[in-house]
């Protein structure tokens, strides 16, 4: 089970963009990295081309390290642990260690 999946609400815990809380748009397993929404933006030059008929730069989001995310409790609106609880039916469940609800 993935620590941090798509679509989960997660804040930045270090780096230039700590505090910031975004959506999570991929995760790369592997690398142990994820894209998060409007967090890690870089600017890159890029030539002209049928893509971008003017060039000059284009702003993109860069992956982040999962160790650096944490995800955020929908409840109190802030970073928390979590824990995983497998149910009765054998599925597994994450639940918050600060409100005790399920993610």
């Amino acid at each position: 089970m993935l620590r941090i999946r798509r679509d989960d609400t997660v804040m930045v815990m270090a780096g230039k963009d700590k505090g910031k809380t975004g959506k999570v748009v991929r995760v790369f397993p592997k690398a142990g990295k994820a894209i998060v929404e409007n967090v890690n933006v870089v600017k890159k030059a890029v030539k002209k081309s049928d893509t971008y008929p003017q060039g000059g730069y284009v702003e993109l989001e860069k992956p982040l390290a999962l160790a650096n995310l944490m995800l955020v409790d929908k409840k109190a609106n802030k970073a928390t642990r979590f824990k995983v609880k497998v149910l009765k039916d054998g599925s597994r469940e994450r639940i918050a260690l600060s409100s005790q609800e399920s993610i």
